[in-house]
C-alpha cells in the first residue's frame, strides 16, 4: 500500500534574525527561511519514507513569489514534488487552510504534515482548521508518530500538561508536529543543487476559487518595552510590598 504525505512550509523571517519594527510594521526586508516548526514536519515525512512508510512526499506553500525558496529547500531535504500557491497578500490561518481543503482532491494525501505553528504570527490554528474543514481526525503537537503495520491509521503521542496522551487515528489524518519530534537534518550541497532544478507546480489562489482578502486589521506594532534590570530587597517584607504594590503580582 503506498501512502502519500502533504507538508506545508512557510517563509518566515529567519529565526536568528533580530526582529526590528520601523513605521509600525515589522522590517521584512532581512534574512528569511523555512518555519523551524515546518522543517520538523518535512524531517518527520521523510523519517517515513526511510521506513518505507510513505512512497511520496508534496511540500505545499501559500505565499509570494519569492516563497519558492522554502520548497527548494524542502525538496533538498528530501521532499519529492512541490506546489506553490502564489498569493501576493498576507494570508491568514483560515485562508491557508482553504487552499489546503482545495488541494485535496488532487494532492489525494493519506497524512498531512505541519508544523505546529509559524514563529512570524504563532497562530497555530492551520491544521486544526483544515481538519475541519475537510472532516478528518487530527492529531496535535505531536512528539512521536507511528503508523499502523497495515497502514490505516497512525498513532501519534501528544505532550500535554499532565503527562503524554496517545491517540489512534484514522487516515487520512491531520497531524501538527511539536519540537521534540525530531531534529532536522541539514540538506546536502549535492541535494539543494539538485532541488534548484526540479520543477514547482505554480498556482495562483484566485484559481482555487480562495479569498485572499484579511479578516484581520493590524492597529499597532511596537517592540517590547526594554527590561529593567532586577534589584535587591532587604527582607520578605519589602519583597511582598513590591510585588504588590509595584509589580501588581499580587
Amino acid at each position: 500500500m503506498q501512502l502519500r504525505a502533504v507538508v506545508g512550509v512557510k517563509n518566515c523571517i529567519d529565526y536568528n534574525v533580530k526582529v526590528r519594527v520601523k513605521d509600525n510594521a515589522v522590517v521584512k526586508d532581512v534574512k528569511h527561511g523555512i518555519n523551524p516548526f515546518d522543517e520538523i514536519a518535512v524531517e518527520a515525512a521523510v523519517k517515513l519514507k526511510e521506513a518505507k512508510v510513505v512512497t511520496e512526499i508534496i511540500a505545499v506553500t501559500i505565499g509570494k513569489t519569492k516563497d519558492v525558496e522554502v520548497l527548494r529547500r524542502a525538496m533538498a531535504s528530501g521532499a519529492d514534488k512541490a506546489v506553490h500557491v502564489v498569493s501576493e497578500k498576507e494570508t491568514e490561518p483560515l485562508t491557508v487552510a482553504k487552499v489546503f481543503s482545495k488541494l485535496h482532491e488532487e494532492l489525494k494525501p493519506d497524512v498531512y504534515l505541519f508544523g505546529k505553528q509559524a514563529i512570524d504570527d504563532d497562530a497555530c490554528q492551520t491544521p486544526q482548521m483544515l481538519a475541519a474543514l475537510l472532516g478528518l481526525p487530527q492529531g496535535t503537537f505531536a512528539s512521536a508518530i507511528d503508523v499502523a503495520d497495515d497502514k490505516k491509521s497512525v498513532q501519534v503521542t501528544r505532550e500535554v500538561d499532565d503527562g503524554l496522551q496517545v491517540l489512534n487515528l484514522s487516515m487520512p489524518a491531520v497531524i501538527s508536529c511539536d519540537l521534540r519530534l525530531n531534529t532536522p537534518r541539514f540538506p546536502t550541497l549535492p541535494n539543494i543543487m539538485k532541488a534548484k532544478k526540479k520543477p514547482v507546480d505554480t498556482k495562483k489562489i484566485e484559481d482555487l476559487g480562495v479569498d485572499a482578502t484579511p479578516r484581520l486589521e493590524t492597529l499597532t506594532v511596537e517592540e517590547p518595552p526594554v527590561r529593567k534590570g532586577g534589584g535587591r530587597v532587604a527582607s520578605v517584607d519589602e519583597l511582598v510590598d513590591k510585588l504588590k504594590n509595584e509589580a501588581k503580582a499580587i
